[in-house]
């Protein structure tokens, strides 16, 4: 009998972190032919790409003539940003400027994955047409990773994206999910940012979010440009903490709020909100509520399993 093979292909850059693994399990899982790359944790599953080596990119992009290629890759730590420039300017402008032109030429629709970390934070909700202005390297990277793409290939989708979390390996792949240790060891007092507000973002929603915008894109040419897609709860990193806690049944009486700004690392926006209107006109979009993604998340990291009993039956 015909076997029905997807005749839709996508090819995912950074398919072996955090938002990467999300996204290829999205397409996947719906019908989509999806091809992974990845570098230093690639095989056996995904294809081992060095960004960075343009003959190794022109020739996965032309051998297998994706119609949409989802690009995660990124150094998106802020503080190894700082650290690293001149490798971080490398993988977030100059490979993502060579992917731009390499989809150009197979006639692919790029989603390049940007941050709300191009805004100040000083004058929130941020529409697609407010201008940016970066407070740290890692934002204005990835600004000039916008421009890079859309300069070398018109047809590219800029996704703009928040704080994400969601099912990880290590606990220390989400700014968020990096917490728990802290929520979980209540015998000493840990002191949270109770200052930044930020909007934590379920990878699994951006995921829906990109397989949602390349399926609408297949059938109207005219998707393409500057996108924003958040989670709507605004959190501080005190409040996401106290939520899990919550959500575990753990005390969180020794979290401590520190509501002055951050004096050490990259300067971070106070308020980056995303206004995702216009995704939401189209039709496209999907939230977890935080308390149910992040309870997903975590529940392999629980320390006292006696809390799994409690929490899942």
């Amino acid at each position: 009998e015909d076997v029905d093979i997807p005749s839709r292909r996508v090819l995912i850059t950074g398919a072996t972190g955090l938002l990467g693994r999300a996204v290829f399990k999205e397409f996947n899982e719906n019908n989509w032919n999806t091809v992974g790359c990845g570098y230093r944790r690639a095989q056996p599953r995904f294809e081992h790409i060095n960004l960075l080596d343009s003959i190794a990119v022109h020739d996965i992009i032309h051998d297998f003539q994706p119609h949409v290629i989802v690009h995660c890759a990124a150094e998106r730590r802020p503080d190894v940003v700082e650290g690293q420039p001149d490798a971080a300017s490398q993988l977030n402008v100059a490979a993502s400027a060579n992917l731009a032109k390499e989809a150009a030429g197979v006639g692919a629709f790029l989603i390049y994955i940007s941050t709300d970390y191009v805004f100040d934070g000083t004058s929130p909700p941020y529409k697609e047409t407010d201008v940016p202005n970066p407070l740290n390297l890692y934002g204005k990277t990835k600004l000039e990773g916008e421009k890079a793409v859309l300069e070398n290939n018109e047809e590219t989708a800029v996704l703009r994206i928040p704080v994400l979390y969601g099912e990880v390996e290590r606990l220390e792949e989400s700014a968020v999910t990096v917490m728990f240790d802290k929520v979980q060891f209540s015998n000493k007092s840990a002191n949270m940012d109770h200052w930044q507000q930020r909007f934590p973002t379920n990878v699994k929603d951006v995921a829906a979010v990109c397989r949602q915008l390349a399926e609408k894109r297949m059938l109207d040419p005219s998707i393409k440009g500057t996108f924003h897609w958040s989670g709507n709860e605004q959190m501080t990193k005190y409040e996401m903490a106290c939520a899990i806690a919550d959500a575990f049944n753990l005390p969180s009486s020794h979290l401590r709020p520190i509501t002055d700004s951050p004096v050490v690392g990259a300067l971070r926006p106070k308020n980056a909100q995303l206004d995702c209107s216009k995704l939401e006109m189209l039709g496209i979009g999907q939230r977890t509520p935080f308390r149910a993604g992040i309870r997903e998340s975590l529940w392999p990291f629980l320390v006292d399993k006696r809390w799994r009993q409690t929490v899942f039956h």
